[in-house]
């Protein structure tokens, strides 16, 4: 995901969770820096982003800016362990068994018998 759009999403989950006008602030600063064109490219998760927020310096000399994004961070890391966990459970679910398959355990059935 474009850094940009991340930073976006993550402002909009912040309105979400009514973050102190600090933070929006801080995110919003962060979303002007991504819109330049040099930094177009910049490719990065949601949690990434969020792990970049938390080591500014604004967030580390202000707790409520901290606590926003800390209780963002935990959310993101839940829904991603939602999403590996149903992940999971699609893949390891079982496939059925093809025509085919069938086909042959009945020819084996009959060789056995006859």
């Amino acid at each position: 995901m474009n850094a940009r759009d991340g930073l976006v999403r993550i402002r909009e989950r912040l309105v979400e969770n009514d973050a102190r006008p600090s933070t929006l602030k801080l995110v919003d600063t962060m979303i002007d820096r991504a819109s330049d064109a040099a930094t177009e490219g910049v490719q990065a998760t949601q949690a990434q982003l969020i792990r970049l927020l938390i080591r500014t310096p604004a967030a580390n000399s202000d707790v409520g800016i901290y606590d926003d994004l800390v209780r963002l961070e935990a959310e993101v890391q839940e829904a991603s362990a939602r999403r590996m966990a149903e992940a999971e459970a699609a893949a390891n679910r079982p496939l059925p068994k093809s025509r085919k398959y069938y086909k042959q355990q009945k020819q084996q059935n009959k060789r056995a018998r006859g």
